[in-house]
C-alpha cells in the first residue's frame, strides 16, 4: 500500500510515517510511494497498530493441492492407533523401511499418485487455539468414535471445533473388528446431535474403519479424497510461501526445530523468516521421512531449521528480504505480543474478580510447564488458566521443552512456583532431591484431565477463602442469676444466664446472639462461660452453664442464646464426567 493508504488505515499523519520509515532504515517516501507489506507491518506496529496479512494468489500460477487432514476424537477411541495404521500405508514410510521421524505430520500416497498430508496434533485445545490465532491449517477434519463406546463427551468438543472452523467431517468409526461393535448405534448418536450423514439423506461420509486388522483404511482415503475434490482445493506455487507452524520443538544438537505445512508458494532453504515472534534463516528443510530438500511445495509437511527461538503452533512463517529486516519484525512483534499478554492478564484478572461489594483476598499460584513439544505446552497453559478463580490466579511464569533441570527448580525456589510437567519424563533423582529439598511440588502426568484435577486441588488448598459466620450451638435459658454491679465500673448489675446447652457447643472465644421468639434482640461478645462455677472455654450438648453476655441485661426465660463462630470457607473444585473442571468460590 501507499504511505496515504497506510496513514487512513493507522490514522497517523503521513508526516509521523515518514519519520517512522525513516528510522526503519528506508528511504525518504513521499505519500504516493508504495510500501511492502514487510515495511507496512513494521510502521504499523510502531504505531501501535496489530497487522494481519492477506495472502493473494493474483499473478501466479493456481494449481490443485492434496488436503491437509486433522484427525480427532475422544480419548481411548483409537485416534493415535488410526494415525499409526495411516502412516504404515504411506508409500514413503515403506521406502523408509517403515521408520519414520517425530514429525507432526505425515503424507499418504496412494496407488493413483494422489496424495493425502494427515496432522497430528496434541488435542482439541491445539486445535482451537491454532484457529483463534487464524491458522487456517486444516481442511478436513476425521472424526474418529469407537463403534463399541459411541458418542462421548470429546467427540461432542470435537464436533464443536470443526463446526467452528468450518471445516468439513468425515466420520471414521473405528474398532468395527470387536466383539462388541455396533457402528450403526453410532450413526443413529451422531445424527441426533445434528451430524448429517450421507446415508440419511446428508452429504458427511461415514467409514467403517479398524485401525487394528486395518480394514477399511482405503475407503476412508478414498472418502478424503472425494471431499477434497468437491472442495476444489488448489494454491499458488510460485513466489514467497505462505505457511504455518504445526509443531516445535527443541532438539540439542540442531536447536529449534517448527514442523510447517506450506498452504501456498514456496518454502526454500535460505530464507530469511519470521515466525510468530521468531526469526531466522533457514539452514535446513527435511520431510516427513528426515530426507534433506531444498524446498517445499504447497500442503507438504516439513522440518525446518534455523530459527532464533521457539515460535508457536499456529504462528504463520513470513519470508522476508533480509537479515536486518526479519530482526526489526521479530522485535516489534515480539513488543506487541507482550502488550497484548499484559492486557489478558489484567482483563481476566476483572473478569474473575468479584462482582459484588466485598471484596475477595486473593493470591497467586505461580506454574511453570514443561512439555515434550511447543504444541503440547501451548494447549497445557491454555487449560490450567481455565482453572482461574476470583481468589486464586494462576500464573504461568514460565515455559519450556525437554525434561525438568535444575534451572526450572531454582527459578521455581525464586518465585514460589510449583513445576508441571506434561508427557515428559521423570527428571534425574539429583533434580527431585533438589526440589524436596526447597519444598517445591512437582506434578508429572500424561493426561490433561488428571493434571488439571492435580492443579484444582493445590488451588483450593492455597486459597484463603472466605470468611463466613456460622451457628455453633445454641442453648435455651432456664434461670437468670444477678449480682450486684460494686465489682463493675459503672453501676449496673451483672446478669447471668443459666442455660442448657440443646445443639452443638458454647465457645467463650465467640460471639452470642440472643433469641426471643426467633427474632434476634441482642447480639454481643461473650464475657464468661461457667460450669458448675468454673470458669470454662467449651460447654458440649446436654450440658448445664451459665452465660454473661457483655452489656447484656434483659435475658427471660425461654430465650434462645446462639454461639457463633467466624469459619474461613474454601472454594470447591468440581469435576465433571466429562473431564471439564471448574472451581467454584
Amino acid at each position: 500500500m501507499t504511505v496515504v493508504e497506510l496513514s487512513k488505515r493507522t490514522g497517523k499523519s503521513i508526516r509521523h510515517l515518514q519519520d517512522i520509515l525513516i528510522n526503519v532504515g528506508e528511504k525518504a517516501c513521499s505519500e504516493f510511494d508504495s510500501l511492502s507489506i514487510d515495511v507496512a507491518e513494521l510502521v504499523a506496529m510502531e504505531v501501535g497498530v496489530n497487522v494481519k496479512r492477506l495472502h493473494t494468489s493474483e499473478g501466479s500460477e493456481i494449481l490443485p493441492r492434496p488436503p491437509v487432514v486433522t484427525v480427532m476424537g475422544h480419548v481411548d477411541h483409537g485416534k493415535t492407533s488410526l494415525l499409526d495404521a495411516l502412516r504404515q500405508t504411506s508409500v514413503a514410510a515403506k521406502e523408509a523401511g517403515g521408520i519414520t521421524q517425530h514429525v507432526g505430520a505425515f503424507v499418504v500416497t496412494m496407488q493413483s499418485g494422489a496424495s493425502i498430508t494427515f496432522l497430528d496434533t496434541p488435542g482439541h485445545a491445539a486445535f482451537s487455539a491454532m484457529r483463534a490465532r487464524g491458522a487456517a491449517v486444516t481442511d478436513i477434519v476425521v472424526l474418529v468414535v469407537a463403534a463399541d463406546d459411541g458418542v462421548m463427551p470429546q467427540t461432542l468438543e470435537a464436533m464443536k471445533h470443526a463446526k467452528a472452523a468450518k471445516v468439513p467431517i468425515v466420520v471414521a468409526i473405528n474398532k468395527c473388528d470387536k466383539p462388541g461393535a455396533k457402528p450403526e448405534r453410532v450413526k443413529v448418536q451422531l445424527a441426533s446431535e445434528g451430524l448429517e450423514l450421507e446415508e440419511m439423506g446428508g452429504d458427511i461420509q461415514v467409514i467403517e474403519v479398524s485401525a487394528t486388522t486395518k480394514s477399511g483404511l482405503d475407503s476412508l482415503e478414498e472418502a478424503l479424497l472425494l471431499q477434497a475434490e468437491m472442495m476444489e482445493l488448489k494454491a499458488r506455487v510460485d513466489g514467497p510461501a505462505q505457511a504455518y507452524v504445526v509443531e516445535a520443538r527443541l532438539d540439542k544438537g540442531r536447536g529449534p526445530l517448527a514442523t510447517a505445512i506450506v498452504k501456498a508458494g514456496t518454502l526454500a532453504c535460505g530464507q530469511h523468516v519470521v515466525v510468530g515472534a521468531e526469526w531466522g534463516r533457514i539452514r535446513a528443510i527435511r520431510d516427513m521421512i528426515g530426507k534433506v530438500t531444498e524446498k517445499a511445495n504447497p500442503a507438504m509437511p516439513v522440518e525446518i531449521e534455523g530459527l532464533k527461538g521457539l515460535p508457536m503452533a499456529g504462528d504463520d512463517i513470513v519470508v522476508v528480504e533480509s537479515e536486518e529486516r526479519a530482526r526489526m519484525l521479530s522485535a516489534g512483534r515480539k513488543k506487541m505480543f507482550e502488550r497484548d499478554r499484559l492486557l489478558k492478564i489484567g482483563q481476566e484478572r476483572m473478569e474473575i474478580s468479584s462482582p459484588t461489594d466485598e471484596v475477595l483476598e486473593s493470591v497467586d499460584l505461580p506454574i511453570i510447564v514443561k512439555a515434550d513439544v511447543q504444541g503440547t505446552v501451548q494447549a497445557v497453559t491454555d487449560s490450567l488458566r481455565t482453572l482461574n478463580s476470583p481468589q486464586v490466579i494462576v500464573n504461568v511464569v514460565h515455559v519450556g521443552l525437554g525434561p525438568i533441570s535444575q534451572s526450572d527448580v531454582d527459578l521455581a525456589q525464586a518465585c514460589g512456583a510449583c513445576i508441571v510437567g506434561f508427557n515428559i519424563r521423570s527428571p534425574p533423582a539429583s533434580v527431585t532431591q533438589a526440589a524436596t529439598r526447597a519444598n517445591i511440588k512437582i506434578i508429572l502426568h500424561r493426561v490433561i484431565y488428571h493434571l488439571l484435577n492435580d492443579i484444582g486441588d493445590l488451588i483450593v488448598e492455597k486459597a484463603p477463602g472466605t470468611s463466613e459466620t456460622q451457628v455453633a450451638g445454641e442453648a435455651q435459658v432456664l434461670n437468670i442469676f444477678e449480682i450486684t454491679g460494686r465489682t463493675r465500673s459503672k453501676a449496673a448489675d451483672v446478669k447471668i444466664a443459666g442455660c442448657k446447652v440443646i445443639t452443638g457447643r458454647m465457645a467463650k472465644a465467640s460471639t452470642m446472639r440472643l433469641l426471643r421468639s426467633g427474632e434476634v434482640v441482642f447480639e454481643g461478645s461473650c464475657e464468661s462461660l461457667k460450669q458448675e462455677k468454673q470458669d470454662v472455654e467449651t460447654v458440649t450438648k446436654g450440658k448445664e452453664c451459665g452465660v454473661v453476655i457483655q452489656d447484656c441485661f434483659d435475658f427471660q426465660i425461654g430465650d434462645v442464646v446462639q454461639c457463633l463462630e467466624e469459619i474461613r470457607r474454601k472454594p470447591k473444585f468440581i469435576s465433571s464426567d466429562n473431564g471439564a473442571v471448574r472451581i467454584e468460590c
